[in-house]
């Protein structure tokens, strides 16, 4: 009980505007990481602009803006995202996009789970199947889990370039399910998240090479242990 007790008295601590309603998004509560960002106007709305910093060539990197104030471990995290690519995309480069949860302090392990929106209208059927990614960084990035586990942390989703598409994550312990664009059922459900299920940590705005990301909207809705006894 007294566990409980300090639990809860730690996250009323946290800042109630990431908890349980939508987070505001300016320069005082996010903090970039590998990644260059910038508040701008995109259709009369201030958003952010995210962009992987060029000198990071290798994918499933810790390439995010973190939330301050954020130790998330169960709950629900939902944001908008659109995708573009940039003047200097490779062919091979599909928009990603995505969050990124349970960050440690030294950004050094984390969970993800993004889409690939060039791929959702693709032609080619594979390409189709590679539109939503997990991966667990630093030891369980996309190409291993490809390799090892053909199909299993990856699915398809209708989407696209150059549109909002609404993401939301539900975790609860190991298990992390990802809802596209209000549906009522999952597009993609993990049930070993790597981390384990008592990581908890940070939430991150996620891009990889070739993007030129824009998110808003953000809510974070942690969900509390009951007491004993409930």
């Amino acid at each position: 009980m007294k566990r409980l007790i300090t639990t809860l008295f730690l996250f009323l601590l946290i800042s109630e505007s990431a908890y349980g309603q939508k987070v505001i998004l300016d320069e005082s509560n996010l903090l970039p990481n590998k990644v260059y960002m910038q508040i701008v106007n995109l259709e009369g709305e201030k958003v952010v602009r995210v962009v992987k910093d060029s000198s990071v060539k290798e994918a499933d990197e810790p390439t995010f803006v973190k939330i301050k104030n954020t130790n998330f471990k169960n709950g629900s995290i939902e944001v908008e995202v659109l995708s573009r690519l940039l003047p200097t995309a490779a062919p091979t480069d599909r928009g990603f996009i995505g969050l990124a949860f349970r960050i440690d302090d030294m950004n050094s392990k984390f969970e993800s789970i993004y889409i690939r929106p060039t791929n959702g209208r693709a032609e080619d059927q594979v390409r189709r199947n590679h539109s939503i990614q997990y991966f667990s960084y630093p030891n369980f990035k996309y190409e291993r889990l490809r390799k090892e586990h053909p199909e299993k942390y990856e699915s398809y989703a209708d989407m696209g370039l150059n549109e909002w598409i609404t993401i939301k994550i539900e975790v609860k312990d190991s298990q992390a399910k990802l809802f596209l664009n209000k549906n009522k059922y999952p597009s993609l459900i993990i049930n070993d998240l790597k981390q384990g299920p008592d990581a908890m940590g940070a939430v991150g705005l996620f891009v990889d090479v070739g993007t030129e990301g824009y998110f808003r909207n953000l809510k974070i809705s942690p969900s509390f242990p009951e007491p004993p006894g409930t």
